[in-house]
C-alpha cells in the first residue's frame, strides 16, 4: 500500500496536495459521495487540513489530508464544487487563519465583526485575545434597494426562550426580498475546550452541544472514540443506543408538531402534543434516569435503567396521528401550511441539507441506513414527502414519529439486556489515531471526527451538527413569502442555535 494511504475498518485516508485537491474531491462527489465535514489541525511543524466525505448503501467513507504551511497557511477553495465546502472554508480562515485562494465570499462567518484581525482562537498559540472592537458596530449586512423597499431587523434577543440570533428582512410590502440570518453570537468554544481533556470529560461536552440532542451528540463522539481506539462494542450494546436515539427523535418530532400547530393559531392541537411530549420525557427517566437521556451512552457500553414498553409506545403514535388528523382538518391549519415556504429538491440538493428539512423536500439521506452502527436499522424506508412546504416538513415529522415507534418495537423483539458494556483497551505506542462518528440524529446526520493522543486525551474534536448545514436553506425558502409566515417557517425548520455556534 502507498505510504500516503492509511485504511480503517470503513474509512479510507490519502494525502492530497493543493494541486490534486480539486481533481480528488470532483471524483468523490460524481461517485455520490457528500462533504461531512472540514477540520483544521494545528499540528507542530504545519496547518492539517482534513476533508470527510461519505457515501450510503453501502457504508464509505473517504478522508482527503493536506497539509499547509505555518508562515503562510492556505487552500485552494472547493466552493464551486460544494456549497458547504465554501462555508467551512470560511470557518476555518475565522477560527485558524488558514486562507482560501479563489473563494467566491471570502468574508467572516464564524468571528463577527468586533473581533480582533489576526487573531485566530483555535491556534494553539493563540493565548489572551487582544481587545476587542465595539461590539454596538453594525454588521455590514447586505443592503436591497429600490423603490418601497425597508428593511425589518429581529434579533438576536427574542422573546420566550430561545437563544440569540438576528434576522434581516428586506421586505416590499408584506413579501420578503431577501433574508439573512446572523448566528455565532454564542460561540462557545466547544472543540477548544475538548483539547486536552480525558474522553471521559470531552463525553460531557458532546451531550451538551446541543440540549434538545444529548443523545444524538453522545453516540456520535462515542462511536468516533471506538474507531479511533479499536474498540470493539457488543452488539446488544449498538441495540440499547439504536432504542435510546429513537426516543430522542419522538419527543422532538412531537413538540415540533404541536409548536407548528401553535404558531397557525391552533392552540388545542399544542396543548395535546405537550401532554404526550411529557408522557414521552418521563419514559425518558424511567429508561435512563434523565429525562433528556443523558448518561446512559458511554465508550464502549450502554447501561439503562429500564427498556420502553412498545404497547406505550403505539398508543403515543396513535394519539399523535388523531392529533395531527384533526389539526390538517381544519382549513385554516391546511391552507396556512401548504405551499408556505417551499424549498425545492434542486434547492435542498445544492445546498446539502440534511435531516427531515432534506427528506421533505425528497432527498432520501438517512444515516441509519446509509451508515448504520447496528445492521437493525439498515430497513429504514425512503422519504415519502417532495413538497418541500411546511406541511410536507411537518407530515414528514408524523411519518418518523411512526417509524420509530415501529423500529424500537423491532429492536425490543428478543428483549436485550439493561446493559452491554466492553473493557477500555489498551492504547497502541504508535501516535495518534483518529475516528469518525456518524448518527442520524432528529434532526439529521450529525458527524464528529475525533484524534486521540497516546496518553488517553482527546487532541482535537471536529463537531458538525446538521444545523450547519440546515440554516442557508432558510432564507432560500422565506424567499417570495411574506413575512407573517417567518414564525411557522422557522419552527418547521427549528434549526439548533447551540448545534451551530460551537
Amino acid at each position: 500500500m502507498s505510504p500516503d494511504v492509511r485504511t480503517y475498518p470503513n474509512r479510507r485516508q490519502s494525502t492530497v496536495t493543493a494541486e490534486t485537491l480539486l481533481d480528488r474531491v470532483a471524483a468523490l462527489l460524481d461517485d455520490g459521495f457528500r462533504l461531512v465535514l472540514i477540520a483544521g489541525h494545528d499540528d507542530p511543524d504545519a496547518f492539517r487540513v482534513v476533508y470527510l466525505f461519505a457515501a450510503g448503501q453501502p457504508d464509505r467513507r473517504a478522508e482527503l489530508v493536506l497539509t499547509t504551511s505555518r508562515s503562510e497557511p492556505w487552500i485552494p477553495s472547493l466552493a464551486a464544487l460544494s456549497f458547504p465546502a465554501g462555508r467551512f472554508e470560511r470557518e476555518l480562515r475565522d477560527l485558524f487563519g488558514i486562507e482560501t485562494r479563489a473563494h467566491p465570499l471570502p468574508r467572516r462567518l464564524v468571528l463577527h465583526q468586533h473581533w480582533p484581525e489576526g487573531w485566530f482562537p483555535m491556534r494553539r498559540d493563540a493565548g489572551q485575545p487582544p481587545a476587542f472592537g465595539d461590539v454596538d458596530e453594525p454588521y455590514p449586512f447586505l443592503t436591497v434597494d429600490g423603490t418601497g423597499v425597508y428593511e425589518i431587523p429581529v434579533g438576536p434577543i427574542h422573546a420566550g426562550m430561545i437563544e440569540p440570533g438576528h434576522f434581516r428582512f428586506s421586505v416590499v410590502g408584506e413579501t420578503i426580498l431577501k433574508l439573512k440570518a446572523r448566528l455565532w453570537f454564542v460561540h462557545k468554544g466547544i472543540e477548544k475546550l475538548a483539547e486536552g481533556k480525558l474522553i471521559a470529560e470531552v463525553l460531557q461536552l458532546a451531550e451538551r452541544v446541543s440540549g434538545d440532542t444529548s443523545v444524538g451528540h453522545a453516540l456520535a463522539f462515542c462511536l468516533a472514540v471506538e474507531e479511533a481506539r479499536d474498540w470493539a462494542v457488543p452488539s446488544q450494546a449498538q441495540v440499547l443506543r439504536a432504542i435510546l436515539l429513537e426516543l430522542e427523535r419522538l419527543y422532538n418530532h412531537v413538540t415540533d408538531i404541536g409548536a407548528l400547530c401553535k404558531d397557525v393559531g391552533y392552540g388545542i392541537a399544542n396543548a395535546h402534543a405537550q401532554r404526550i411530549r411529557e408522557q414521552l420525557l418521563r419514559l425518558n427517566k424511567d429508561v435512563t434516569g434523565h429525562r433528556l437521556l443523558r448518561g446512559a451512552i458511554t465508550p464502549g457500553a450502554t447501561h439503562l435503567r429500564a427498556l420502553p414498553d412498545p404497547a406505550l409506545l403505539g398508543e403515543i403514535a396513535s394519539d399523535i396521528q388523531e392529533i395531527v388528523d384533526i389539526a390538517l382538518a381544519n382549513s385554516v391549519v391546511l391552507d396556512r401550511m401548504t405551499g408556505t415556504a417551499v424549498l425545492r429538491p434542486d434547492q435542498a440538493r445544492g445546498i446539502g441539507t440534511l435531516g427531515y428539512v432534506a427528506r421533505a423536500s425528497g432527498l432520501d439521506h438517512d444515516a441509519r441506513r446509509d451508515h448504520p452502527f447496528t445492521p437493525l436499522t439498515t430497513g429504514v424506508t425512503a422519504p415519502a414527502h417532495t413538497g418541500g412546504d411546511v406541511l410536507a416538513r411537518l407530515r414528514t415529522r408524523l411519518d418518523e414519529i411512526h417509524a420509530s415507534v415501529a423500529l424500537i418495537t423491532e429492536l425490543l423483539a428478543d428483549r436485550p439486556p439493561l446493559a452491554a458494556e466492553t473493557v477500555k483497551p489498551s492504547w497502541l505506542a504508535a501516535g495518534r489515531s483518529s475516528g469518525v462518528g456518524l448518527v442520524e440524529g432528529w434532526r439529521g446526520t450529525i458527524a464528529h471526527r475525533v484524534e486521540c493522543a497516546p496518553d488517553g486525551t482527546v487532541s482535537r474534536l471536529k463537531i458538525v451538527d446538521p444545523s450547519f448545514f440546515n440554516w442557508p436553506a432558510l432564507p432560500v425558502a422565506l424567499a417570495d413569502t411574506i413575512v407573517p409566515d417567518f414564525p411557522l417557517t422557522n419552527k418547521s425548520f427549528n434549526l439548533s442555535y447551540a448545534g451551530n455556534d460551537l
